[in-house]
Order: C-alpha cells, then sequence, then structure tokens
C-alpha cells in the first residue's frame, strides 16, 4: 500500500521576544545554577598564597547576582508577553481552560508516557508543556523572592515581604535551595524533551528557538487559524 507524503508548513510561531527571554533565561539559570552549587558547598576550603578560595567565593556570589538580575529581567519580560504577546505566547493559549485544550492535555500526555503512538500537533506550546511552565513561572516568583530576602535582608519593604511570606532568612534559605534542585532537574527533562521531539516528530523545536518557526503539518496549520472555544473562566 503506497504512502502519500505528508504535507507540511514552515510557520512563525515564536517572536524575537520570546526567544531573547529564552536564551537569557536559559544562560542566566545555568549560570545560578552552576555558582549556586559552590556557593553552597564550596569544594576548595583552604588558602595559598597566590590564590585566595574566599575571593573566588566573592567572585562567584558575584556571578550569582549578576546573573539573577538578567534571570529577574527576564521573567518580566515573560510575563509581559503572557498577556500581550502573539496568541501562542498568551497564557490562554496554552493552558487547559476550555473543553479542546483539555483534553489536547491528556493526549500529549499519554503520547509522552508511550501510551499512544498519536503524535499531537499544536503551533504553539503543547497544553502540557503550558501546564509545566506555568508551574515554573510560579516557582521562579518564589525563586526570586526568596533570593531577594537574602540578598537584602536590611532593606525595609524587601525584610517585611520576606518576613511575611517565609519567617526567617533561613527558611527562605531552604526554600531557595529546595528549587535550585527543582530547576536543575527541569533544565535536564528539558533539553532530554526538545532532542526527542526532534527525533520523533519533524517540527525543528530546537532550530526553532533561534529562527522562531515550527514545521507542521497543513492541515494542523489550517485547523489552529481557526477560532477556538473561548476559555471556560
Amino acid at each position: 500500500m503506497k504512502v502519500e507524503p505528508r504535507l507540511y508548513k514552515r510557520v512563525f510561531v515564536w517572536s524575537g521576544s520570546l526567544r531573547l527571554f529564552h536564551w537569557v533565561f536559559a544562560l542566566s539559570t545555568a549560570v545560578l545554577i552552576l555558582t549556586g552549587l559552590y556557593i553552597h558547598n564550596p569544594p576548595v576550603t583552604t588558602t595559598w598564597a597566590e590564590f585566595r578560595p574566599s575571593f573566588l567565593m566573592a567572585m562567584l556570589r558575584y556571578y550569582h547576582f549578576v546573573a539573577a538580575y538578567f534571570f529577574i529581567a527576564a521573567f518580566i519580560l515573560r510575563v509581559y508577553l503572557l498577556f500581550f504577546g502573539n496568541k501562542y505566547e498568551r497564557i490562554t493559549d496554552f493552558l487547559p481552560i476550555n473543553r479542546q485544550n483539555a483534553l489536547s492535555f491528556w493526549r500529549t500526555l499519554k503520547f509522552y508516557l508511550y501510551l499512544t503512538d498519536e503524535h499531537e500537533w499544536r503551533v504553539g506550546h503543547t497544553v502540557l508543556a503550558g501546564v509545566i511552565y506555568t508551574l515554573l513561572f510560579l516557582a521562579t516568583v518564589f525563586m526570586i523572592l526568596t533570593g531577594l530576602y537574602l540578598l537584602y535582608p536590611d532593606v525595609d519593604i524587601i525584610k517585611k515581604l520576606g518576613g511575611m511570606l517565609f519567617g526567617t532568612p533561613q527558611t527562605a534559605r531552604f526554600i531557595h535551595y529546595f528549587l535550585h534542585w527543582a530547576f536543575t532537574f527541569f533544565v535536564l527533562v528539558h533539553i532530554y524533551i526538545a532532542i526527542w521531539n526532534d527525533f520523533h516528530a519533524p517540527e525543528a523545536i530546537i532550530s526553532g528557538a533561534f529562527s522562531g518557526t515550527k514545521f507542521l503539518p497543513a492541515e494542523v496549520v489550517e485547523k489552529e487559524s481557526k477560532p477556538k472555544e473561548p476559555p471556560c473562566i
């Protein structure tokens, strides 16, 4: 039986602003993870005449703080795009707030659990990814708040807000440390899924992070261009 070739279309999905967010957020997260590991448990504990680990700690703390400001700036940009970006960047596109998206969530979940071979095609984020990203954004808020509380414990507004939310700096430090490993786990899984997708579906997700485009079946592009059901909220 002859199988007809499938027609794919190249679609521009991700704006330059979203791609800027992605790479600034990714690179700053990598720096924060690596420097955070050293700050928590520095492997160098002795001091030599030519090389002082105490200075190394100060230098890595400085890198950590600079990366944190880039991290915060990137997150602010993404929050803006959640409400004012293109249709595929907005939060209403990738959350299960209507029947179509709710069904898409379960189909995508079954696909990644190897319970079905049917790939869930979407122009923007999959709904499963959208839910995970939303949780990541919430974790980012707490990562930023705990980080600022630890960095500026004497600033009045931060001291009051941090005390109200976390109690003591030690509690904030524990949450910050826990979220550090949550972000590390997310980064590893995110990279794995991106590579896995490029092998199992010709969407060109990895190159799309640079170009802003994806390759999708023509019928999917036409279906996605039709109006969706209104949100349930």
